[in-house]
């Protein structure tokens, strides 16, 4: 197997990285015991071959592959790319760019909804993949012949996938419609997160002021102790405790002491003290600044029957364009259409609006009409 050890080796191979038009790329990394996935391989294809890079070997230097990621002459190759690009950013603060994500070309071209890489590579490499190494410990070493070979199928079938997706698209006419989406994996803001948004992950069943001003400040206390400690969340406080916390918004160690599923003596801990400032500090604001739930506009009532009409329009156009309904619009987009021409979704702009989001308009005033025809839905002109 062709596994890089040394800077050296993969500097010579950048050389040759930097003269192709695209590479393939994947990670294998580690997070059960750390906040900040850790890269344990790299796995690298081109037109003529296929590598793995060992980032945890001794005194192994990843820049010359960094130097490669920020060229925007050579196409980065990822399936479902978005963990990997995350490790990169982390490591690096810039995100590889021009990008190609092979899930997202899938979904243009009428595999579906996140199709996998296994489907993709059976039905498009005509291969097989053995996914017995698929949950190995990929932080110890020596890696065996077994785990390098399932790796760099994870970057030598992604060269087809790529090449037939490709030719796909550009017969279509659909290659800017992948570009666009993949204008977001491209973008740094994707992988910043503030601390103070981390309650939204939690999902709370309860919209009260008080109760969600603990629970954001709860949740970004861990998030920042989980950065600075390099542990998972759950290691810090599980979810179910902050949520546990928010409710019974604790004022003092006794009162913190009293909550379950915090570790041994953390009330009367540093680290409790920490919290509980934190949670005095915010609920000492003026409780205008209280973050609110998730509101959603408030629809009018009589917009169900227009709704079911653009599902059936939205499932149709899906099927003669060969897309995944998932990529033109979800089912609270449909509701805002109904209720506003002028809705703010991604339906009604790029290159979605011209498939999709006009003849949506249309519809809904009358201008067009669903009919069936041949035991098929089709859409006619209304006189």
């Amino acid at each position: 197997m062709n596994l890089i050890t040394t800077t050296s080796a993969l500097a010579e191979l950048c050389q040759t990285l930097a003269t192709q038009t695209y590479i393939t790329v994947d990670t294998e990394f580690m997070r059960e015991s750390t906040y900040w996935p850790q890269l344990c391989l790299l796995q690298i294809g081109w037109r003529d071959g296929a590598v793995a890079v060992d980032p945890l070997a001794d005194g192994i230097d990843l820049s010359p592959f960094d130097a490669v990621l920020a060229d925007e002459n050579v196409l980065k190759v990822f399936h479902a790319g978005r963990q990997d690009i995350e490790i990169f950013f982390n490591r690096t603060g810039m995100v590889p760019r021009p990008v190609f994500d092979s899930q997202i070309a899938a979904m243009v071209c009428g595999f579906g909804d996140s199709v996998s890489y296994e489907t993709l590579t059976n039905k498009l490499a005509g291969a097989q993949l053995d996914k017995g190494s698929r949950f190995s410990d990929w932080s110890k070493r020596p890696l065996t012949d077994r785990q390098l070979a399932y790796a760099l199928d994870d970057v030598i079938h992604l060269r087809t996938i790529y090449e037939r997706l490709s030719a796909q698209l550009e017969q279509t006419g659909r290659t800017e419609w992948v570009a666009e989406e993949a204008a977001i994996l491209s973008d740094p803001a994707t992988y910043l997160t503030d601390p103070l948004d981390a309650w939204k992950r939690l999902k709370p069943r309860t919209d009260r002021p008080k109760v969600l001003a603990v629970l954001q400040a709860a949740a970004a206390w861990r998030e920042v102790e989980a950065r600075q400690r390099n542990l998972p969340r759950s290691r810090v406080l599980r979810d179910e405790t902050l949520i546990d916390l928010a409710l019974q918004a604790p004022q003092n160690p006794v009162e913190l002491g009293r909550l379950r599923g915090l570790p041994n003596n953390f009330a009367d801990s540093p680290r409790g003290a920490a919290l509980l400032q934190r949670i005095a500090e915010t609920l000492a604001q003026p409780s205008s600044t209280w973050p609110r739930g998730e509101t959603r506009a408030d629809l009018p009532s009589s917009i169900g029957p227009t709704v079911e009409l653009l599902k059936v329009l939205l499932k149709m156009v899906a099927d003669e364009n060969d897309v995944a309904p998932k990529l033109l619009a979800n089912s609270y987009d449909l509701d805002l259409i109904a209720a506003d021409d002028e809705a703010a979704v991604k339906a009604m702009t790029g290159w979605r609006r011209p498939i999709f989001g006009d003849l949506a308009l249309r519809l809904k005033h009358g201008e067009l009409a669903l009919s069936i025809n041949k035991r098929r839905i089709v859409l006619k002109e209304t006189e």
